[in-house]
């Protein structure tokens, strides 16, 4: 019996632990909303494409069709919507996003998160999007961890961001803090001293090569090129882009770390609302690497900068104006995406 009890004492922390850790699991989980979903749609119209025969000199019409888009979508989402904000649909489908998502600070204190994967065939190419986030928000400090990756725009970048908070008013903070980030290799050129040679040396070690006919012809043994004039000009330059991003695939992706100075604004009435935020990166350190943008730019002192702003103005009760975008600018690459315009409801 002694030994027992010494036992159950012994344990006893850890079953504490394990309860009090099984009801903060359940905490972060209630709420939160998993969902999987097939979507599609037509692509592109078939069109017809004309070319004249080199060996007959006839005129030959070829049908170009291409597959209907379909996303494959899986994701868990627990994310407060801001009083602006409206639920799209009843269920989630993977094609919900909100331009406040971008924002430093959210609805409501604590944990949001969103992980999402989509497998997506859009214009007949295939891609694969990702998009997790973790956001904490206190009353004086913030955490927030982000990667994207979206295939169609060829942008994939991880944030991670310890920020303390300074509230000057209900509605207005600062943010003060730092930031770590992977950027691609800079700087980074493998056809650099090559010749008009190599470039064709590059591509028959790709798989390419030419048949009897004199025609060029891929690794999967379709024709590229009918002769060398259309090979040099076209399909050849398409296989060095195609060779570039494959050996800069090789290399390891860049840290950066990095100062940030931001703010949020967000004031709310039912009919008139404005959120805007902003950060900014003007002091940056990076790992002693050949291919860092910080040897690309010879100094550690330029400016990134992300902001969000959204607008709504019921004016009375026909007529609604709304503008909304963000914008980023890392390394000297943007990306963007807004929307304006007005509602007039006829009563």
């Amino acid at each position: 019996m002694k030994k027992l009890l010494i036992t159950l004492l012994c344990f006893t922390p850890f079953l504490l632990q394990a309860q009090q850790l099984k009801e903060w699991g359940q905490k972060q989980l209630k709420f939160a909303t998993f969902y999987t979903a097939v979507t599609g749609n037509n692509s592109l119209a078939d069109i017809s494409v004309y070319s004249i025969n080199p060996t007959t000199g006839i005129l030959e019409e070829n049908i170009e069709s291409t597959p209907f888009d379909y996303t494959l979508a899986f994701g868990v989402r627990k994310i407060a919507r801001l009083d602006y904000e409206n639920r799209k649909n009843v269920f989630y489908n993977g094609t919900e996003t909100s331009v406040s998502d971008a924002a430093t600070v959210g609805n409501v204190e604590g944990l949001e998160y969103l992980f999402e994967f989509d497998y997506k065939r859009q214009q007949g190419s295939k891609f694969v999007d990702q998009q997790h986030y973790l956001r904490y928000v206190h009353d004086h400090w913030i955490l927030k961890v982000e990667y994207v990756q979206d295939g169609f725009a060829d942008l994939r970048y991880f944030e991670a961001s310890q920020r303390y908070r300074y509230n000057i008013a209900k509605e207005f903070s600062l943010n003060v803090g730092l930031v770590q980030r992977f950027s691609e290799p800079y700087g980074f050129d493998p056809l650099s001293d090559l010749t008009g040679a190599d470039f064709t040396n590059i591509a028959v070690e790709q798989g390419y090569g030419t048949n009897f006919e004199g025609e060029w012809i891929n690794p999967n043994g379709d024709i590229v090129a009918e002769n060398n004039i259309v090979w040099n000009a076209v399909a050849l330059p398409n296989v060095l882009n195609e060779y570039v991003d494959q050996e800069r695939a090789l290399l390891p992706y860049q840290w950066n770390h990095s100062l940030v100075l931001g703010y949020d604004y967000y004031h709310y009435t039912k009919s008139f609302w404005f959120h805007s935020w902003a950060s900014v990166l003007p002091l940056h350190v990076s790992a002693k690497n050949e291919y860092s943008y910080t040897n690309f730019v010879d100094g550690n002192t330029w400016f990134d900068y992300t902001g969000g702003l959204i607008l709504g103005w019921q004016v009375n009760k026909r007529l609604g104006l709304f503008s909304e975008g963000k914008y980023h600018k890392y390394w000297n690459r943007a990306w963007h995406d807004f929307s304006v315009g007005f509602n007039y409801r006829i009563i």
